[in-house]
C-alpha cells in the first residue's frame, strides 16, 4: 500500500488521543499510564499518532514541506504499535502505525534521508547486516563448535536463524548458542545457515526503506524453498516479527515459531524437563515484536465493507492487528514451569507493554530518546521488586543492558532461555 492509500484514515481521525494512553482498566497508576513513548519523549502533539496523520496529510495536501522539523517527527517514532492495539486504544479501525510506516517510505522514496541511517543502509547493502562494522563472513561464528547442521550442505527437519545482534553481538552470542543446545538435548533435528545466513530486512522496513526489505525477503524465502525448510524458529523478536507478519505478503508459507514457542510445546509433550532449582524473582517485557505486532498477517477477504470510504473489517471489533494474538502466554508458561521462579508483572504487559526503546532505526538516530525510554521501562520493572527483567527479544536485551550499565540501576537483564537453561 502507499501512504495516499491511507488518507481515509487520515481524515477519519477524530484526534481522540487514545493513541497516547493506555486504556484506564489496564493500569493501577497515571506513573505508568502513557502508552506512546514518541509523544511523552517529546511532548509535542506532531510526534503522536494522531499528529503523524496531520503531518502526511498535509504532505500530501501540499500545505507542508520536508524541514528539519518535519523529518524528525517522521523518522523519530519506534514501530512499537502502541497506538494501534486493539478497539480500546484507535476506537475507529484506523492503521496508525502502517500509516506512520508509509510515511517513513515516502520521505526515503522521496530522497529525505535520515543521515544517521545512511551508514547502516549501506553496511546493509555490502554486508548483508546493519550491524556496523560486522563482516558477513563472521556471521556464523556464533555456532563455533556447536557441531550443527549447515541447511546448505545437509538437511535438517528445522531451520534455527540467529538474527543480526545474537550473530554479531559478543556479550548475547551465548542466547543463540543455548537455544540450539536445548532444541538438540530435546531430540530436534536442527540446522542453520551459519555464514550464509542473511538480515530479515526487518529493521530497514521499520526505517522506511521498503526496496531493501523486499530484497531481502525474497532471497531468503528462495534460500528456504531450495533448502527444503518447511520450518523455521528464531530467538530473534524482529525476525519472527519480519517472517511471520511480512514475509506471507511475499509468497512465503513457512512455519514460523519463536524459540520461546516451541521450548513451551516441548515443556509440555515431555521432550524438556525443567528440574533444577532456580531460585529467582523475575518480571517479564513482552517484546514490541513478539507481543501486539506478533500475530500472523492477515489479508482482506474481499468481505471487508466500508464505512465513510473507509475500508474496515467486516467485524469492527476485531481489527486485523488489534495486538490480542500476539505471544503473550508461552513465555510466562515457560517460566511458571522452572522450578524457583518467581513471575511478577509490571503494569503495562501484553498488547500494552512499553517499548524498550530499540526499535524504527532510533537507537541508531536517536539514542537519548531510545535510553530514555529504556530507562522508563527498567523503572517499572524495579517497581515490582523484581531481581531481573527478562526478555525474549535480542534489541530489547541489549537496550536494558545498556540502560543499567549507564544508569547504575541495579537489575539483572536476561533472556528466558538463560533460565531455561539452568533448570534443565
Amino acid at each position: 500500500m502507499a501512504l495516499e492509500d491511507y488518507r481515509p484514515d487520515q481524515e477519519r481521525c477524530s484526534l481522540c488521543s487514545y493513541c497516547k494512553w493506555i486504556p484506564q482498566d489496564k493500569i493501577q497508576s497515571w506513573r505508568f499510564a502513557k502508552g506512546c513513548p514518541s509523544i511523552a519523549y517529546s511532548n509535542f502533539n506532531a510526534y503522536s499518532a494522531r499528529g503523524r496523520f496531520a503531518v502526511a496529510k498535509s504532505l500530501l495536501d501540499g500545505k507542508i514541506e520536508y524541514t528539519d522539523r518535519v523529518i524528525d517527527i517522521i523518522y523519530k517514532d519506534l514501530a512499537c504499535g502502541s497506538c494501534a492495539v486493539s478497539d480500546k486504544v484507535c476506537r475507529y479501525n484506523l492503521e496508525p502505525l502502517e500509516n506512520i510506516l508509509e510515511l517513513k517510505t515516502r520521505a526515503v522514496t522521496d530522497g529525505q534521508l535520515l543521515a544517521q541511517h545512511v551508514p547502516f543502509i549501506d553496511h546493509l547493502r555490502k554486508e548483508d547486516t546493519m550491524m556496523l562494522g560486522m563482516p558477513k563472513s563472521k556471521r556464523g561464528d556464533w555456532a563455533d563448535g556447536l557441531d550443527v547442521k549447515d541447511v546448505t550442505q545437509e538437511k535438517a527437519e528445522v531451520l534455527f536463524w540467529a538474527g543480526c545482534r545474537f550473530s554479531f553481538d559478543e556479550e548475547l552470542r551465548k542466547v543463540p548458542r543455548a537455544a540450539v543446545t536445548l532444541l538438540r538435548k530435546a531430540g530436534i533435528d536442527i540446522g542453520i545457515l551459519g555464514k550464509n545466513e542473511s538480515c530479515c530486512g526487518g529493521r530497514a522496513y521499520q526505517m522506511g526503506y521498503r526496496g531493501e526489505f523486499v530484497k531481502f525477503a525474497e532471497n531468503n524465502i528462495e534460500i528456504w524453498k531450495t533448502a527444503g525448510i518447511k520450518t523455521i524458529v528464531t530467538s530473534c523478536s524482529d525476525c519472527y516479527y519480519a517472517f511471520k507478519r511480512l514475509y506471507p505478503e511475499l509468497g512465503s508459507k513457512i512455519e514460523v515459531l519463536h524459540t520461546v514457542e516451541y521450548i513451551d510445546r516441548l515443556i509440555k509433550q515431555g521432550k524438556l524437563k525443567l528440574t533444577k532449582k532456580v531460585p529467582i524473582k523475575v518480571t517479564y517485557h513482552d517484546p514490541c515484536h513478539l507481543g501486539r505486532q506478533g500475530e500472523p498477517y492477515v489479508p482482506w477477504s474481499g468481505k471487508e465493507k466500508k464505512i465513510l470510504n473507509q475500508v474496515v473489517c467486516y467485524d469492527p471489533a476485531k481489527p486485523r492487528y488489534n495486538g490480542a494474538w500476539g505471544i503473550y502466554e508461552p513465555p510466562r508458561d515457560v517460566l511458571k514451569s522452572i522450578p524457583g521462579v518467581e513471575l511478577v508483572e509490571m503494569e503495562r504487559i501484553r498488547e500494552y507493554a512499553w517499548c524498550c526503546g530499540a526499535g524504527g532505526g532510533c537507537t541508531d538516530a536517536y539514542p537519548d530518546f531510545s535510553a530514555w525510554t529504556a530507562g522508563e521501562r527498567i523503572t517499572e520493572a524495579k517497581e515490582t521488586g523484581a531481581e531481573a527483567i527478562v526478555t525474549a527479544c535480542a534489541h530489547c536485551e541489549r537496550n536494558f543492558l545498556d540502560s543499567t550499565k549507564t544508569t547504575g540501576q541495579k537489575l539483572k537483564v536476561l533472556d528466558i532461555i538463560e533460565l531455561v537453561q539452568q533448570a534443565l
